[in-house]
């Protein structure tokens, strides 16, 4: 893959929506630190099966951002956080 594509156009890609994306040297905007554009590894629609190899890389730590292209550009998915106790206060 690796094409550089602004985040709307990935987004609004058929190839890309509802999956989670790796991206490589991602910007981000420094105001609403939302994806502005990266160019664009791998695609997925299961985070464990797009995760897997990309793991080996992580020496040094791992260098791509995983998001999730939800179809709209304001709307943002990454990696899950991890699950809380079930009754856990926040």
């Amino acid at each position: 893959m690796n094409s550089r594509l602004t985040w709307p156009q990935i987004c609004r890609s058929d190839e890309f929506r509802g999956r989670w994306v790796a991206l490589d040297e991602c910007k981000y905007d420094a105001r609403t630190a939302q994806p502005v554009e990266g160019s664009v590894v791998d695609a997925d629609e299961d985070l464990a099966a797009l995760w897997q190899p990309h793991a080996a890389e992580r020496q040094p730590p791992l260098r791509h951002s995983l998001l999730r292209a939800n179809g709209r550009a304001d709307a943002v998915s990454r990696r899950p956080p991890p699950v809380s106790p079930r009754g856990a206060m926040h």
